[in-house]
């Protein structure tokens, strides 16, 4: 039997990576996009060659005009059929606030968090058979959309469009697709927490955890394999969502 073949986008780094691994792990063959490059990251290239997953990278600038429709195309091209899964995990996050909120940040936050995951999304519709199972498109979101804290004000505001593209495309596609969402918390940090703040955020949780790659990844794969779920959006956050706070987490837990 033919593999199903998944579309990572940010698949090759972090948490990307992670729902790469996974996928890979669940017999996936792999079409993984990456930014500047589309070389895995030690950890996955590992479980890429323990695998044999059948696997190619797809280098592709989100801020280039039709890039969207374009790495669709290839994929559809390299691999000789549409994507059984689609994940929008690409994405940048900005430090703008109120007062530094800029014309040209909040396009570029648009553009690769909302709006290529939608061409994306739209793009598999119409290249997935009419006549097959409904391949599923997962968008990673953040816990944020439900409580939004007053920082990374362009970032937030597109994760909070790409969360409601979910019901919309829901029904837009659902001839072909199912489209679901995965709301992680804060997962892997670039050094800029210290460990004893960690420990400070963790004990804010309701769950008393923050999550990890792979708590993410779990959730990707069981929408992936949920034939009776769309439209939904699940929070891998702890439970952070369950509470509000005025300012993101590398603000938090100092003192």
């Amino acid at each position: 039997m033919t593999a199903p073949l998944a579309l990572v986008t940010g698949g090759v780094k972090r948490v990307g990576a992670a729902i790469a691994a996974r996928l890979a792990k669940s017999g996936y063959a792999l079409a993984l996009h990456g930014n500047s490059d589309a070389i895995p990251e030690d950890a996955l290239a590992g479980t890429l060659r323990e695998t044999d997953c059948d696997w190619h990278g797809f280098q592709k600038d989100f801020l280039e005009e039709g890039a969207a429709e374009a790495l669709m195309d290839q994929v559809v091209a390299h691999f000789g059929r549409a994507p059984d899964l689609l994940v929008n995990s690409a994405s940048i996050f900005g430090q703008d606030d109120v007062e530094t909120l800029g014309e040209k940040d909040m396009a570029d936050h648009f553009r690769i968090n909302n709006q290529v995951p939608v061409l994306l999304a739209t793009a598999l519709h119409r290249h997935h058979p009419a006549a097959s199972e409904r391949a599923c498109v997962v968008h990673i979101l953040d816990q944020r959309i439900r409580n939004p804290n007053r920082d990374q004000l362009s970032y937030t505001l597109s994760k909070q469009a790409l969360a409601g593209s979910v019901r919309s495309l829901a029904v837009a596609c659902a001839d072909r697709l199912r489209v679901n969402g995965v709301a992680p918390g804060l997962t892997l940090t670039a050094g800029e927490y210290g460990e004893e703040q960690l420990a400070n955020i963790r004990g804010m949780m309701p769950l008393d955890r923050l999550p990890a790659p792979d708590d993410i990844a779990d959730a990707v794969l069981y929408l992936a394999r949920a034939g009776a779920v769309t439209g939904q959006i699940i929070y891998v956050d702890g439970g952070a969502n369950l509470k509000s706070f005025d300012r993101d987490f590398v603000h938090l837990g100092k003192d």
